[in-house]
């Protein structure tokens, strides 16, 4: 299932598909796009892998910290078009991937770098800090 994306730099809407290789871009002007969609168990691994880090964000929507962090998510999709890609996966309609990876607090994000679970963070951060954790995480593995 492709999300539809309005591009910053020109406004035109846009779908971006779940998974694919490269980085979305503008049909019409080529801008980088924000990597910002939904995720089902069913697709986690392939939405998990890509060529840019991959940050999925475990949530509910009953709960207050998810809604709080949810726009600093949105704000860094933007920020980092082309660099990053947030998938973002209900845990009550998918509770197998909360299990998976024995989450017992939500919100949860967990990062990969190529397909590789590569660092987790339980709680909400505030963007100057989450921003700083994904690239702390992502460069000691360089």
């Amino acid at each position: 299932m492709a999300a539809v994306i309005a591009c910053p730099a020109c406004n035109k809407k846009n779908r971006v598909p779940v998974a694919a290789t490269g980085s979305p871009a503008c049909a019409v002007c080529r801008a980088p796009l924000p990597w910002l969609v939904d995720s089902t168990t069913a697709a986690f691994d392939e939405a998990t892998s890509a060529n840019v880090p991959v940050l999925v964000d475990l949530w509910a929507p009953w709960c207050g910290p998810c809604r709080m962090v949810a726009p600093v998510l949105e704000a860094l999709a933007g920020e980092r078009a082309g660099k990053i890609k947030v998938v973002k996966v209900n845990v009550d309609d998918e509770p197998q991937v909360s299990a998976r990876f024995g989450v017992q607090g939500i919100p949860t994000m967990l990062l990969f770098d190529h397909g590789e679970l590569v660092g987790r963070q339980t709680g909400a951060l505030p963007a100057a800090a989450l921003s700083r954790w994904i690239d702390d995480t992502v460069s000691s593995r360089a």
